[in-house]
């Protein structure tokens, strides 16, 4: 049966509706694959077994008097940035070490009235702020295909649990790629949902005591399956309060490839991805125009790259650098006199959003509304498109200075903020986006793609990468040596 917890998870729903074990057996048989597994990943960094179990046997009178939620029974962890009621909850900073909230975050809350049986929280860098999942509270979490790697960040630790059947489905955030990201390190499936479909209420940062869906920021679900992106979307979407009217979410354009529109936006200059990672998108298109879709390798929506990620980076900028101290705020702001206008590199974006003045503001507002006009054009014509994750695999565990770090894209040093470039294109039109297992590098290292739809189609993407699930580009369990 331990084999049951790295199916998806409408797989071991199914198994529990027909009663092959209860909730009990699930949650004994998922914290023996923890101990198993955990001590030597480092993914899951806080537990209340006592809480769980309670929830598990509940789950199951529920089941036994026919009132069973969509995730009735299913052991899952929880990422360390979202508030889980009576468990600490860190965020990964020092200085919320001993936290524990009264309150679970909104999501949360829709997941546990669902009947998911909540058991720990999973690793995150401090305040989700970086590409990684380390911090000094909790330490380092290591990839399972290759420990000398990162699963990426910051739903790093969350990414690991789901991979190696630690939590039959994960709850991530993203406002720089944090689920994406860490999916596309770890042979996942990710989404990261149209903004504001799914309330980040009770997420942390920004910290307690501050309630608000910050733009560009999004949560949502870490899976092994397409369908199983489906479910959980269908669970976590809606307003804070669970007794909110719930978002009415468009059925996908399509079902199946025959008819489907895709543009592959593989590579472009002012981005660059390395040829793994370009490969696996174009297998992706090419997988598809097998399978009856109508593939366009040339089309663009009317913008240039380096515009939207001008906009999409100032602003994301403005929203991390709100929760900083005013000293660092003031002294990033001081920096950006020392850049030309024009300089759209890392740190003069950086520096230039610290503190943003109300006409800067308005005009990159007005900037944005420009892109996303385009974009609704572009997808009058096509369903998706398809495009990079991000510009590498899993990279090795970086240094532990921002200024040390690098990536390495087709054997040449690029800054390590590139992570930025595929994943902006549409967190800042708001758009969905989905990341689906696509292949392996000759090392072993998965690589996926990123499925782009429009403004609230974010069943669309969710199909594509189902589509993409049903020729072949699933999920694969990593080597667990010595995990029954």
């Amino acid at each position: 049966m331990t084999d049951l917890l790295t199916r998806p998870a409408t797989e071991i729903l199914a198994a529990l509706a027909r009663k092959e074990l209860s909730a009990v057996e699930l949650l004994d048989m998922t914290l023996a694959r923890t101990a198993a597994v955990n001590p030597r990943l480092n993914a899951v960094v806080a537990m209340d077994v006592a809480a769980a179990r309670r929830a598990a046997e509940a789950s199951d009178a529920r089941r036994a008097q026919g009132l069973d939620g969509l995730a009735e029974g299913l052991a899952v962890t929880i990422k360390d940035a979202f508030d889980v009621a009576g468990l600490v909850s860190t965020g990964g900073a020092p200085a919320w070490r001993d936290r524990v909230p009264e309150k679970d975050a909104a999501g949360v809350a829709r997941l546990r009235a669902a009947g998911a049986v909540i058991y720990g929280k999973t690793n995150v860098p401090p305040y989700s702020g970086d590409w990684v999942a380390e911090n000094p509270i909790h330490g380092r979490t290591l990839n399972p295909w290759d420990p000398e790697r990162s699963p990426g960040g910051s739903s790093g630790g969350a990414c690991v649990a789901v991979a190696t059947g630690m939590s039959a489905l994960e709850f991530g955030s993203d406002l720089g790629g944090s689920i994406r990201w860490p999916a596309h390190c770890c042979g996942l499936f990710g989404l990261k949902p149209t903004w504001g479909l799914v309330s980040t209420r009770g997420h942390r940062p920004p910290p307690p005591g501050i309630e608000v869906d910050a733009d560009l920021s999004v949560a949502g679900p870490i899976t092994r399956s397409a369908r199983d992106l489906d479910l959980a979307l269908a669970i976590m979407a809606g307003p804070p309060a669970l007794d909110g009217v719930r978002p009415q979410i468009a059925p996908p354009r399509k079902t199946s490839p025959k008819g489907l529109r895709v543009a592959l936006w593989a590579e472009d200059p002012f981005a660059p991805a390395d040829a793994t990672v370009t490969e696996a998108a174009r297998r992706a298109a090419s997988l598809l125009a097998g399978a009856g879709a109508e593939v366009d390798d040339e089309a663009r929506p009317g913008f240039r790259f380096a515009e939207s990620f001008e906009v999409y980076s100032m602003l994301m900028h403005a929203i991390v650098a709100a929760g900083l101290p005013d000293k660092i705020r003031d002294r990033l702001a001081a920096e950006a006199a020392n850049y030309a206008p024009g300089d759209i590199s890392h740190p003069a974006l950086q520096a230039r959003a610290a503190r943003l003045d109300v006409k800067t503001y308005a005009a990159l507002q007005d900037r944005r509304a420009a892109l996303k006009r385009a974009w609704d054009a572009f997808f009058t014509r096509y369903d998706v498109v398809l495009m990079p994750p991000a510009p590498v695999p899993a990279i090795p565990h970086p240094p532990a200075a921002m200024a040390e770090r690098r990536l390495v894209v087709n054997g040449i040093a690029r800054p390590y903020m590139d992570i930025l470039h595929w994943v902006g294109l549409a967190t800042v039109a708001h758009l969905p986006a989905a990341v689906a297992p696509v292949m392996r590098t000759d090392g072993g290292l998965p690589v996926g793609v990123q499925i782009v739809a429009a403004e609230g189609a974010d069943r669309t993407a969710i199909a594509v990468a189902g589509m993409l699930e049903a020729l072949g580009c699933r999920y694969e369990a990593p080597p667990l040596d010595g995990v029954a």
